[in-house]
């Protein structure tokens, strides 16, 4: 950790430990909220908000789509990673995330991006968001949410240019032999018998010009043969969804849903490809996806951010 000030340094190691500001740095610059794990949500049916690429120090619309969401009332909130700009520093966290999603941060998971990197080992993203965001550094975790079980996966395996090249070392890579592919394996045997989202923030597919480069093939193809029934991510700034598809993207009726939803606040991007599968693609509003969690089925809304409205809905079965 050379080169990186006493702030960094706590950060990184013990911010990343879920205790909040505990360094050996004399006084603490700034002090953090505490730490809040999110309650575990039990009972027949669950209301999920997910949404990523949230806030924008610069200028963004995460004022109206953390309202939204506020207004939807959800028992948990998906924050599917670059959860703000531009460097996910500890002073963007506090003055531009806190007024705006930090106060759905109680009933907040959270994935790691590409831009919590932009700070050594995503030190600051650890720190602020350190009960809900699994065991320190690693960004795999899982947990329940009603009759379903969800997964978070760190996909940040170099194929961003501002990912430094540790980084994959440091929470064991993507590849099918690596630590987390082995960890999502025995996890999803661990809890057979109920539908399952899986999250993380790059996509396999999209019809934005950012997706994964082919890293999470292999984490998509342990999903499926697992029985995932959702598959959420952000990154691509914009609202996809794709019909069941296998890992090599091919429409398969023992595929996986998809949804990219990287419009939860920065700037939008545009769809500039129509891969198979693809059902709808919206790259003009900002929003958040709505998922209601039943038993045995589940149901989604897009929303825009400014009025609400529903632009894309649907429902359907759990796999088999």
């Amino acid at each position: 950790m050379a080169g990186h000030d006493c702030r960094a340094r706590s950060f990184a190691v013990f911010g990343a430990l879920a205790l909040g500001l505990t360094s050996a740095c004399p006084s603490a610059p700034r002090e953090l909220p505490a730490c809040v794990v999110p309650p575990t949500i039990t009972g027949d049916s669950a209301v999920l908000v997910a949404a990523g690429d949230l806030v924008d120090c610069a200028g963004g619309a995460q004022e109206q789509t953390a309202a939204l969401t506020q207004s939807l009332h959800p028992d948990t909130v998906l924050a599917l990673g670059d959860l703000v700009y531009p460097n996910a520093t500890i002073d963007e966290y506090l003055d531009c995330y806190a007024p705006t999603w930090g106060a759905l941060r109680p009933v907040t998971r959270a994935v790691v991006g590409n831009h919590e990197y932009h700070t050594a080992h995503a030190g600051p993203y650890w720190a602020y968001l350190c009960g809900a965001t699994g065991p320190a550094f690693k960004g795999y975790y899982s947990f329940d949410i009603g009759p379903w079980h969800a997964v978070v996966l760190n996909s940040n395996c170099g194929q961003d240019l501002d990912v430094p090249s540790y980084v994959p070392d440091d929470f064991g890579g993507c590849d099918e032999g690596s630590p987390q592919a082995q960890w999502l394996s025995r996890d999803l045997d661990e809890h057979k018998g109920k539908c399952t989202l899986v999250a993380w923030h790059h996509p396999h597919v999209t019809t934005g010009a950012e997706d994964d480069g082919g890293r999470t093939r292999a984490l998509w193809a342990i999903a499926q043969a697992k029985g995932a029934d959702v598959l959420i991510h952000g990154h691509a700034h914009l609202y996809d969804r794709f019909a069941p598809l296998d890992a090599d993207g091919r429409p398969s009726p023992s595929g996986i849903r998809s949804f990219v939803v990287g419009a939860g606040g920065h700037d939008l991007a545009k769809s500039v490809r129509s891969p198979a599968g693809l059902e709808v693609s919206i790259d003009s509003a900002h929003g958040v996806l709505q998922l209601v969690l039943r038993a045995t089925s589940y149901t989604w809304k897009f929303l825009r951010s400014d009025d609400g409205a529903v632009l894309d809905s649907g429902d359907t079965e759990c796999t088999p």
